[in-house]
């Protein structure tokens, strides 16, 4: 058998008007209009067949029915309020995963995850490596690490870090036979080069070095792998000033020289828009967001 359910809205303006004995009152907790409050109480009485309220000198007053009703009725919200913080403070705890690129987690997430877990052991993080092309905000995703230019319809996006591109070698390199004292030298020394040869073309063209040949030089399929190449000695590098900055940090990786290539992607930390505010996927929006203010652009100006 069906349940015979009044029209909630008008329940819940009532209950409200009630509590009040006040349709003004009722109308400025609700953020409605005192005809709206008085439209919905009218609603509900049609529904029922009898009267809720009636005016006497200016005050409002239940009926009797009116008052058995909200009797009733007012046990049920307080029951809907409970239930509802519960499973708001619930929301807080519990797992959390995010999607992002490998190279990301390994050089800027993991590192820095402890962090994270010291100040919120209630929250089980779970990590999900993706693939640059593979970055959708799936339903199993709370939060993902978006690389791009920030345009992601429907999505509440949050730049982290700027995009540059940077120059990075070995420090023995600076000890060779072939000289890196200006980015002319780059012509003697091998490229490494991040999925295609694009970025060191651009970097030669912006920087006007016509004489360098960016066509020769492995190609790697993940910034990681590129970096790895280069801390071995293996050649220079255009690293992405996020992922490099823990090799630079730890001395494996240099920038010898001041010049950069200043992309048009960022870094972004992305969830859904109506959750982005909401318990454990604001608390970590919040620490990353945080901790990314409070390191600035890495990379830049260490050499």
């Amino acid at each position: 058998m069906a349940r015979r359910l009044p029209p909630l809205k008008s329940l819940k303006v009532f209950e409200a008007a009630a509590r009040h004995l006040s349709f003004t009152r009722a109308a400025e907790e609700l953020f409605v209009t005192q005809a709206a409050v008085s439209h919905q109480v009218k609603a509900l009485e049609e529904f029922l067949g009898l009267k809720l309220f009636r005016r006497r000198n200016r005050s409002l007053l239940l009926t009797e029915e009116g008052q058995s009703y909200f009797l009733d009725i007012k046990d049920i919200f307080t029951s809907l309020s409970e239930a509802t913080d519960k499973v708001l403070e619930r929301s807080e705890k519990g797992s959390l995963t995010i999607s992002l690129q490998p190279s990301f987690a390994i050089q800027w997430l993991v590192p820095r995850l402890a962090d994270f877990n010291a100040q919120e052991p209630d929250i089980d993080v779970r990590i999900k490596a993706v693939d640059m092309d593979d970055s959708s905000l799936t339903d199993d995703v709370d939060v993902a690490i978006y690389y791009g230019r920030g345009n992601w319809p429907g999505l509440r996006a949050d730049k982290l870090y700027q995009e540059y591109l940077i120059p990075v070698c070995a420090p023995r390199l600076l000890d060779s036979h072939k000289p890196l004292n200006s980015l002319s030298d780059l012509a003697g020394h091998t490229l490494l080069h991040d999925t295609s040869r694009k970025d060191w073309k651009q970097f030669v063209r912006e920087h006007r070095l016509n004489h360098i040949n960016v066509n020769y030089g492995p190609i790697f399929s993940h910034s990681t792998m590129v970096l790895q190449a280069a801390v071995h000695g293996q050649g220079i590098a255009l690293g992405n000033n996020v992922l490099a900055q823990p090799d630079i940090e730890a001395g494996r990786l240099i920038s010898p020289f001041d010049e950069v290539l200043v992309s048009k992607n960022a870094f972004y930390v992305v969830c859904h828009e109506k959750q982005a505010d909401v318990g454990r996927i604001a608390t970590f929006r919040d620490w990353m967001l945080s901790i990314a203010a409070s390191e600035g652009d890495p990379s830049i100006g260490q050499h």
